[in-house]
């Protein structure tokens, strides 16, 4: 069994790849396959006027919330996909800001608005400007940061 330190080998169209352990993990938690009640929302809340996020009841009985900061940071869009593979953040996770005696004021992240995207998932017009990621059902049930789904992510892992 591979310890914390040590690297897996992943297969990919560009040859062999050096992963750590928690990377092959994450990767076989993200290709298990969901029921189609897991991923199927029964009621969809989102809390704009409160600013307080995203709430999803699933027609398997499971509830999930994400705030929007959580949202805005884990974008699925390809710029903030490859940007977070490349700086090694997790999705949700935050940009570190550089220690400045006069940090700058920036605004909580916030959606202009929301639509739909067909059946299948949510886009937000941030009040940063961006536009481009599509929240797809399975993309945000399988980022539930419930206890529940923690645990049982650390389980499977």
């Amino acid at each position: 069994m591979a310890g914390p330190d040590d690297t897996l080998r992943e297969m990919s169209h560009e040859g062999i790849r050096f992963v750590s352990e928690e990377e092959a993990r994450r990767a076989r938690v993200e290709e298990r396959e969901l029921s189609p009640d897991a991923k199927t929302p029964a009621k969809v809340r989102v809390h704009k006027t409160e600013g307080t996020g995203l709430e999803i009841d699933w027609k398997d009985g499971h509830r999930s919330q994400w705030t929007f900061a959580w949202l805005r940071n884990a974008c699925p869009c390809a710029t903030c996909h490859e940007e977070r593979e490349k700086s090694g953040r997790k999705p949700g996770e935050a940009k570190p800001h550089p220690q400045t005696l006069l940090p700058m004021y920036q605004a909580a992240p916030r959606p202009d608005s929301v639509t739909p995207v067909g059946r299948y998932a949510l886009s937000f017009n941030w009040n940063d400007g961006h536009t481009s990621g599509i929240y797809s059902w399975d993309y945000l049930r399988r980022h539930c940061g419930c206890e529940e789904c923690r645990e049982s992510s650390t389980l499977r892992g």
